[in-house]
Formats: C-alpha cells, sequence, structure tokens
C-alpha cells in the first residue's frame, strides 16, 4: 500500500484519498464492442508505468501549454504498449487568447504584436506556426486524435466563425481525427453544421450535452459542477448506459476522465464495462 500511495503523490496533483489501483476484470482490448472503446485520463494522472497498465489512452495536455521536444514525444511513443492509443490537445496559441491565464506556462517568448495575432484561428502567422508544431507533434507521437478545445470566451459571432471555417478548411485532417469542443454557449444546430462541413467530431462532456456527429465518440469528463467532483456511483452508471448504447451502435468511443479523481473514476467506470 505505501508504494502505492507514493505513485500517487508523484502527479502532482492533490488528491482527497489515494486509490487501489485495481486490475480491469477482463480483457479491455479484445474482440467486440470494447476493442471499439478507448479509456484514460486527460494528462499523466498517475506514473506512467503504472498508466500504461491500467488504460489504453490518453489525452496529452503538455502540448496545450508547450509542444514537448520530439524526443520526449518519441520516449513516449516507444515505451506504451501495442494498441496504446494517444491523443493531444492543440497549442494553446491556435485556440485562446494571449489574455487567457494558461500562457502563464507558455516558455515561447512572444512579442506585444505576436500576441494580439493569437487565439481563435486567426488568420494570422503566429497561428499557421502554431499548428505546423502541434501537427508535428501529433505525427511524432502517432496521435490518433487532435483536440482543438475553444474557451467560453469563442463566442459564435460572425467574425469568429468565419475565422474557424476558414482554418479548417486550409486544415483537413490527415492520419487523425480532429475534434473540437467549444466551451462555450454555442447552437447545436451552428455546431452540427460546422462539423458536418469541416469534417470535425464534436467533443462534449456528456453530464452537460450530447454530441452531434456520429460513428467516433470523443467524451471528456470535465466534473459535475467543477474539476473536483468526485462522479458518483449513480453518475458512473449512467455513463456506462450512454457508452454502452454508442458501442452497440457500431461506434468507436474515446473516454477521458478530467477531474480531480479522474484515474480512480476511470477505473470504477472500467469495472463497469
Amino acid at each position: 500500500m505505501r508504494r502505492r500511495r507514493r505513485a500517487w503523490s508523484e502527479t502532482g496533483r492533490r488528491r482527497s484519498r489515494p486509490c487501489a489501483l485495481r486490475p480491469p476484470a477482463g480483457p479491455w482490448g479484445g474482440e467486440g464492442a470494447l476493442a471499439r472503446l478507448h479509456l484514460g485520463t486527460c494528462g499523466w494522472s498517475v506514473r506512467r508505468e503504472t498508466y500504461f497498465r491500467r488504460f489504453d489512452a490518453v489525452e496529452v495536455q503538455q502540448t496545450f501549454y508547450e509542444p514537448p521536444s520530439p524526443a520526449t514525444l518519441q520516449r513516449w511513443k516507444q515505451v506504451a504498449p501495442p494498441g496504446f492509443g494517444f491523443s493531444i490537445k492543440a497549442w494553446q496559441l491556435i485556440t485562446h487568447p494571449a489574455s487567457s491565464p494558461t500562457y502563464r506556462r507558455l516558455r515561447t517568448p512572444l512579442d506585444e504584436t505576436q500576441r494580439q495575432r493569437c487565439g481563435y484561428f486567426r488568420p494570422s502567422d503566429v497561428v499557421e506556426a502554431a499548428y505546423r508544431r502541434t501537427m508535428e507533434a501529433a505525427s511524432t507521437l502517432g496521435a490518433e486524435v487532435v483536440l482543438f478545445q475553444t474557451p467560453a470566451s469563442f463566442a459564435p459571432d460572425e467574425t469568429r466563425v468565419a475565422w474557424l471555417r476558414q482554418f479548417f478548411q486550409a486544415h483537413r485532417p490527415a492520419g487523425c481525427r480532429f475534434v473540437w469542443e467549444p466551451r462555450g454557449p454555442w447552437p447545436e444546430s451552428l455546431v452540427r453544421e460546422l462539423c458536418q462541413e469541416l469534417g470535425l467530431v464534436h467533443g462534449v462532456d456528456p453530464f452537460v450535452t450530447r454530441p452531434v456527429t456520429e460513428g467516433f465518440v470523443y467524451l471528456r469528463l470535465h466534473g459535475i459542477g467543477g474539476y473536483r467532483h468526485r462522479y458518483s456511483d449513480q453518475e458512473l452508471d449512467r455513463l456506462a448506459a450512454m457508452i454502452r448504447e454508442r458501442l452497440e451502435n457500431q461506434e468507436e468511443v474515446w473516454c477521458l476522465f478530467n477531474n480531480v479523481t479522474m484515474a480512480e473514476d476511470a477505473i470504477r467506470l472500467q469495472s463497469r464495462l
């Protein structure tokens, strides 16, 4: 038990209590419906050696703040087991303005002119360079998904919709899927129209809204009411039912937890499936 407690403390995240990391009840990547399910967390929620034994996918968060070096990405790819799925979060310079507090973790120096050209898919040299860097990271890692998460401040006005359209018309996914998660109040009809037109997957928190796209489902569990939420048994039962319905419809499902007890909740969901 002492060794398990140390593994959790090394993640750098505070936990309400350590989780007993149990092996799954049955094969996770075998034939049938579960072969279309990828389960994990947003970020390395436990030590990578432990993570690879428990889960079969991860959404890399470092690429959002500052893409890691190619050597680091290559090392992750080399030590990952066969069939392990990587998703990466697109660099914040593409999606978020320089006023975002997340820029505190940015290491690349930007002058004031460059800062004004960041975010919201603006047609600028800064956004274009950030896209190239993101896709280089995706290629090095062999990522199957690139997530473009837009902040609540990215409103569905005429200018920003035009920027989004122009960006994804110029940059079509090749060898991976592009997932768009709008965090603001976007009309469902407009999200559906844009996803269909631009070949995007609608990423959602299933306790907030349902995806408007089909065939490939990308779920991000942010915690009901906030990051510190721990999912109840009843909530995980509901989530498991949602996932089963999608799998029975022959859809592929990625389910990634992003709350304070993310690894523990992912394992509890795993036992239900």
